[in-house]
């Protein structure tokens, strides 16, 4: 799976102290952005030079524990699966000391700038393809969701 590290900023927490529970899913995007360009393709050239939009479709988190302001965490993404229409990225969010924080997915489908549903083309495919995976214990926890 990528890993990405960032740094709880005191904007991310809540009155209590904790990570606003929002935040999670906006650190998946992240997370799936980080990847896609450590595979040398940014969201955007996805966008502008495929043409293609990857709206989410659903998405899920399960929180463990809560991360804490000044906390490194690590995002953990990985693709879970892709089919003609619709694809899906596993992530898992761990503390500075490995406690996992949270689980979740996020499911997408591929639409034209116009909105239309459309197959990915096979360049976009083989990006995909050559993304890490979602490890057997992440598929494991998300498929109980």
């Amino acid at each position: 799976m990528h890993r990405f590290e960032l740094r709880v900023r005191y904007g991310d927490v809540d009155q209590m102290g904790w990570v606003y529970y929002g935040n999670y899913l906006r650190w998946f995007e992240i997370g799936r952005a980080e990847m896609l360009r450590a595979l040398g393709h940014s969201y955007r050239d996805v966008e502008v030079k495929e043409g293609i939009l990857m709206p989410v479709l659903e998405a899920r988190c399960r929180y463990h524990h809560g991360a804490r302001y000044d906390e490194l965490v690590a995002i953990e993404t990985g693709v879970f699966g892709v089919t003609r229409a619709k694809m899906r990225f596993g992530y898992r969010v761990l503390g500075e000391d490995g406690t996992l924080c949270a689980i979740g997915y996020t499911e997408h489908c591929f639409t034209s700038p116009e909105a239309k549903l459309v197959r990915p083309p096979q360049s976009l495919v083989s990006l995909l393809d050559r993304a890490p995976r979602v490890d057997d214990e992440l598929r494991a926890r998300i498929e109980a969701l």
